[in-house]
C-alpha cells in the first residue's frame, strides 16, 4: 500500500508532515490536500500511534472552523485597521444582498426566481442546543410571503420531518440530509399546478448503517459532556459546540474510530459539527438541480435560482450557480470566508430583511 504522508524538511532543518487526506475525509469534497504539521506536533504524534494522525488532522480542522468571539490567534498582534481592510477587501468581493438588492432585481426580470434557503443559521440563529433552533414568527411570515410568490425550498443538513417541524409551513420543498431526503408539497400549489407530490430519497440502503452508527455514538459520547448525537435519517450529526475544547480530541476519535468500521460511510464538517455521510456523489448542489428539474427549469434560461446558506456545505449550491452562470449565491457571516457565493448578508435578521424587500419588490411590480 503506498504511503501517502511525507516527511518534509526545510534549510533550517526542522521537520514537518504533510498529510494526504483522501477524498472521503472532510477536507477534500472535489480531491485529496495536504494539510502540514509543524514539527513540534510531529514529534508527538511519532512518539504515540502513527494512525492516530488522520484524527489529529480532523482535530485541527475543528479548532481551524470554530474561532472565538474574540480576535484569531494569528491576527491578534495586527491593528484593527489591517482587520477591517482585510474585511473591506472581502465585502467588496461579495458586497451585501441588501446593498445590490436593485441589482438582484433587476436580474430576475423577465425570469421565475427560485428561492433556495438553509436552516440553521439562515433562518434560525446558531443555538448551543440544536433541537432549539427555532425561527422567529418574523421570519416564518418573510418565507410564507416568499413562498407565495416563488417557489421555495428549505435545504439542510437536519431531518426533513425535524426542520419541518421548525418551519411549519405548508407549501415548501423540503430537502433534508444535505439534499438526500426531499419532498414537494403534496397538495396543488401555484407552483405545482399538476398536483404532482414530489419525493426523492437518493440513499435509502444505507439507513440501517446510519441507524446503527447513531447508536453506537450516542454510547460512545454518553460520557463527553456538551456532546449531542442527532440522527438525521440519512446522516449523522456530531455537535461539539457545547464540549471543553479539551475533550474535541476524544469526540474525534470516537467518530474515527466507529467509522473506520463503516468504509461506505464518509465525513464532512459544518460549523461545530461533524456529520457523517454515504459516499454517494450527493449534496446540497445536486439537490438544488434536482428540485430545478422538478420544477420545470432544467436547462431553463427563464429561471433565477437564489440559494442563502451560512455553512460550508452550502458551497456546493454555490459552486453549481457559479459554474452555471445563473442566479446568486448569498453567504451568511459576519467573518471573511472563501465561498463561491456572490453576495453577502451577516446574520438571519438580514436575511429576514431581504426575503420581505423581495417580497415588497413583487408586490409592487404586479400593481405597477
Amino acid at each position: 500500500m503506498t504511503n501517502h504522508n511525507a516527511l518534509i524538511s526545510d534549510a533550517k532543518g526542522s521537520i514537518g508532515v504533510a498529510v494526504r487526506v483522501p477524498n472521503q475525509s472532510l477536507f477534500s469534497p472535489g480531491g485529496g490536500r495536504y494539510i502540514s504539521i509543524p514539527r513540534k506536533k510531529l514529534v508527538q504524534k511519532l512518539e504515540t500511534d502513527p494512525s492516530q494522525t488522520r484524527t489529529h488532522s480532523w482535530i485541527e480542522a475543528m479548532r481551524a472552523s470554530s474561532p472565538t468571539r474574540t480576535r484569531p490567534e494569528n491576527i491578534s498582534s495586527l491593528p484593527e485597521s489591517d482587520e477591517e481592510d482585510e474585511y473591506s477587501s472581502w465585502i467588496a468581493q461579495h458586497p451585501s444582498a441588501l446593498t445590490m438588492f436593485e441589482e438582484i432585481a433587476e436580474a430576475s426580470k423577465g425570469k421565475q426566481i427560485v428561492m433556495f434557503l438553509d436552516y440553521d443559521g439562515t433562518l434560525s440563529p446558531i443555538v448551543e442546543n440544536p433541537d432549539r433552533a427555532y425561527m422567529s414568527d418574523e421570519m416564518r411570515e418573510a418565507v410564507k410571503g416568499v413562498a407565495r410568490y416563488f417557489p421555495t425550498a428549505i435545504v439542510t443538513g437536519r431531518c426533513r420531518d425535524k426542520v419541518r417541524r421548525f418551519v411549519k409551513l405548508p407549501g415548501l420543498y423540503y430537502a433534508g440530509s444535505h439534499g438526500m431526503d426531499i419532498k414537494g408539497p403534496s397538495k396543488k400549489t401555484k407552483h405545482n399546478k399538476n398536483n404532482k407530490g414530489v419525493l426523492f430519497q437518493a440513499a435509502n440502503e444505507f439507513l440501517p448503517m446510519i441507524d446503527q452508527v447513531s447508536k453506537c455514538l450516542v454510547e460512545k459520547m454518553r460520557d463527553i459532556e456538551g456532546a449531542n448525537v442527532e440522527n438525521n435519517k440519512f446522516c449523522v450529526s456530531v455537535h461539539y459546540r457545547c464540549v471543553d475544547q479539551k475533550d474535541w480530541g476524544l469526540v474525534a476519535e470516537h467518530v474515527t474510530s466507529i467509522l473506520s468500521e463503516y468504509p461506505k460511510l464518509r465525513l464532512t464538517q459544518g460549523r461545530k459539527v461533524l456529520e457523517i455521510r454515504p459516499t454517494i456523489k450527493w449534496d446540497k448542489g445536486k439537490a438544488l438541480e434536482f428540485l430545478l428539474e422538478s420544477l420545470g427549469f432544467a436547462n431553463s434560461n427563464d429561471v433565477l435560482p437564489i440559494y442563502i446558506g451560512d455553512d460550508r456545505t452550502d458551497e456546493d449550491a454555490f459552486k453549481v450557480l457559479k459554474k452555471k452562470g445563473q442566479g446568486f449565491g448569498i453567504l451568511v457571516s459576519k467573518v471573511p470566508k472563501e465561498t463561491s457565493a456572490t453576495y453577502s448578508l451577516q446574520e438571519p435578521s438580514e436575511v429576514g430583511e431581504f426575503l420581505q424587500r423581495l417580497v415588497e419588490w413583487k408586490q409592487m411590480s404586479l400593481r405597477g
